[in-house]
């Protein structure tokens, strides 16, 4: 068995070079090291091959759909060209629409917007915060934190059928988990949606860096990513799918951009001619350069092949676990089972720690940066850990006496650019620290802990 894994890994390809791969940071211990970035799920280091190529454009900035000049003209081609990347990036239907947004969050937030007024939505308690939050109250379901996929479909096709059949109905999910980076039966949830009469939203924020996500063979209506979760960190995200709910909607800023025409009226008003186009929801001077560096990070994924990154993703994904597996003092946090397949995320809790406390010391001892807390997700997250909300202190909560729950946990994450020794640093900083304890003093600032001067 231990032969036919290293034979594999050998043909796995090397970490796809990042912005700060060669970074060092102080530790509290003395000297410093290389630092290991494993928060990728709150934001991925840039890509290299993004950073040049917006370096390149830079010199050519211009404002876009606004001038006749040489270089107005070259943004608004760069920008249009960038939106059709994306598209076929996601592998839209000819007559989707896609919309460059802010992040997932305005993405979701812009659908909110869109829905028809009597459209119900239905959503996991298990979502980020960003699709779990936007939707109008009194119209949304929240679903119980199903224990199997199985069980998600059944749950969904349940609430869907006790519905109004007469009025509209949107169901959110997430592709993977931000918590436990467990994947979604996204087809079946689609499926079972689209057969009781309503359509499906997916957050992809957390999918589409690891695998690759087609809107057709999904058969969603709509996804929703972040630029700064793809590679890409500068302040842009995606919307992309069927157009009718989105050019029927007011238009989510109104501004220059969204209209057409605007004419003063007799009685002193004005009368706006609204555009049918994405333009419609991205009023104002766009961000050229974000929606630029979204179609440079798609096409260096597409070329480096997508096969060739889940499986080097998967091998690191199994050096984190067979390490944590060998703490017993450690417990991974799942919805679905040690067996779910999962992208590079996983959360745990050390017994006896706190969370913060763990965490602090993996930066200041290790140099290792991981996050920990309830990630945006703070239902989900009391649910897989059996806690009530706490009313203060929940970042910095006293540390955990042995066997006492944690009220929080660790997040660790990576992706296409993370090095072994990365996670290699990081399984052996948890077996040292759980086996010998933290070698600083540390202190509460702020609800978190922190090294102590």
């Amino acid at each position: 068995m231990s032969l036919s894994i290293a034979a594999a890994d050998q043909s796995l390809c090397s970490p796809l070079p990042v912005l700060g791969s060669d970074v060092t940071v102080p530790l509290v211990t003395g000297g410093e090291v290389t630092y290991a970035a494993l928060d990728y799920a709150a934001s991925a280091p840039a890509l290299q091959r993004v950073w040049d190529d917006v370096a390149a454009y830079a010199p050519y900035y211009g404002s876009v759909h606004r001038g006749a000049g040489y270089l107005s003209q070259l943004s608004t081609d760069l920008f249009e060209n960038a939106r059709r990347t994306v598209a076929d990036f996601l592998d839209c239907r000819a007559d989707d629409q896609l919309v460059f947004t802010r992040s997932t969050t305005d993405s979701l937030n812009l659908l909110a917007t869109a829905l028809p007024a009597d459209c119900r939505v239905f959503v996991f308690e298990t979502e980020h915060h960003a699709s779990l939050l936007p939707w109008r109250e009194g119209r949304v379901t929240y679903l119980d934190a199903p224990r199997t996929p199985d069980e998600a479909v059944t749950t969904l096709e349940r609430a869907l059928a006790d519905r109004d059949p007469r009025s509209p109905a949107l169901v959110c999910v997430t592709g993977a988990s931000n918590v436990t980076g467990e994947l979604w039966p996204v087809r079946e949830l689609a499926a079972a949606a689209h057969a009781n009469g309503a359509r499906i939203v997916l957050d992809a924020a957390q999918l589409a860096p690891h695998h690759p996500v087609s809107v057709r063979d999904l058969d969603v209506d709509w996804v929703a990513f972040s630029g700064h979760k793809l590679y890409a960190p500068f302040g842009s995200g995606v919307l992309a799918g069927r157009a009718d709910w989105l050019c029927a909607a007011e238009p989510y800023l109104a501004g220059g951009g969204a209209s057409r025409r605007v004419t003063r009226r007799e009685d002193g008003g004005v009368d706006v001619d609204w555009h049918v186009t994405a333009a419609r929801h991205e009023a104002g001077s766009p961000n050229v350069i974000g929606a630029y560096a979204i179609a440079s990070a798609c096409k260096a994924l597409t070329e480096a092949g997508f096969d060739t990154l889940v499986a080097r993703e998967q091998h690191l994904v199994r050096k984190v676990r067979e390490g944590l597996a060998e703490v017993p003092e450690v417990r991974v946090l799942s919805l679905f089972g040690d067996d779910a397949p999962r992208v590079g995320v996983l959360s745990f809790v050390v017994e006896g720690w706190n969370s913060s406390h763990f965490a602090a010391a993996l930066s200041a001892e290790y140099g290792i940066g991981v996050r920990d807390g309830l990630f945006c997700a703070h239902p989900l997250v009391r649910t897989l850990l059996g806690s009530a909300p706490q009313t203060e202190g929940e970042c910095g909560a006293p540390e955990a006496a042995p066997g006492e729950k944690s009220l929080n946990a660790i997040r660790v994450s990576f992706g296409a650019g993370t090095p072994d020794e990365h996670v290699e640093r990081f399984v052996g900083a948890v077996r040292e620290l759980v086996r010998d304890g933290a070698k600083w003093n540390y202190r509460t600032e702020d609800g978190r802990c922190v090294p102590a001067v």
